[in-house]
């Protein structure tokens, strides 16, 4: 398999989501070879779908939140599920979280984290185990932006948003778009965001982006 660091920084430009400027990431750009790059020839060079390129609007949505509501995660400990570029996971750090684990089983993914934390001047862990099938362990805050794309990823992760949620003082959030798999009850809405999106990614210009309080299962 290639470099993923170096694969990460060959076909990336550093580039700010529109819904979330205090953040800069490593992301395919109508300038970089990956945003045309077809699915054959990214598994001819054994590279999984390169999710983690995009700044997707339940994620962006999601971070505007936190940044926008930094005591919800001020000084406590956070999990980010399915983190992709670590957008959700830098807002955190950013809104003054006391530690923030970034958990993400794809390699490129991993890679692009590690080199979008320092851009933004924040330190995470970085946990390419997969932890979906957990117990919620010790984290106060468990979040996730835009997971509900496919089963059985989805019904896995939502499972882990609930087990924390059900610890007394937790709070589990998940920001989404309305993709196929967003459960239909247990949740509560805290906010929707319009996300300037583009036609190479989703089927409109822009989505709603809501934040939901995951309630426990």
């Amino acid at each position: 398999m290639r470099d993923p660091a170096a694969f990460v920084r060959g076909n990336t430009a550093v580039a700010r989501p529109p819904l979330v400027p205090e953040i800069a990431l490593h992301l395919a750009t109508e300038v970089t070879p990956l945003w045309q790059a077809t699915e054959t020839s990214l598994a001819r060079g054994a590279v999984p779908p390169p999710f983690w390129a995009f700044a997707w609007a339940g994620g962006q949505a999601l971070a505007r939140y936190l940044l926008d509501h930094p005591e919800l995660v001020a000084g406590r400990e956070v999990l980010d599920i399915g983190s992709g570029s670590g957008i959700v996971a830098i807002a955190a750090a950013l809104a003054g979280a006391a530690a923030v684990t970034a958990a993400e089983i794809d390699p490129f993914a991993a890679a692009a984290i590690a080199l979008n934390a320092p851009l933004n001047g924040v330190a995470l862990k970085i946990e390419t185990r997969d932890l979906l099938d957990r117990t919620a362990a010790g984290w106060g805050v468990a979040l996730a932006g835009d997971i509900c794309y496919e089963e059985p990823m989805s019904s896995r992760a939502v499972a882990l948003l609930r087990r924390i949620a059900a610890r007394t003082g937790r709070l589990a959030l998940l920001g989404d778009p309305g993709r196929a798999y967003l459960p239909r009850e247990g949740l509560i809405e805290r906010a929707r965001y319009l996300v300037p999106t583009s036609r190479e990614l989703e089927d409109r210009e822009g989505r709603e982006g809501v934040v939901f309080e995951v309630l426990p299962g």
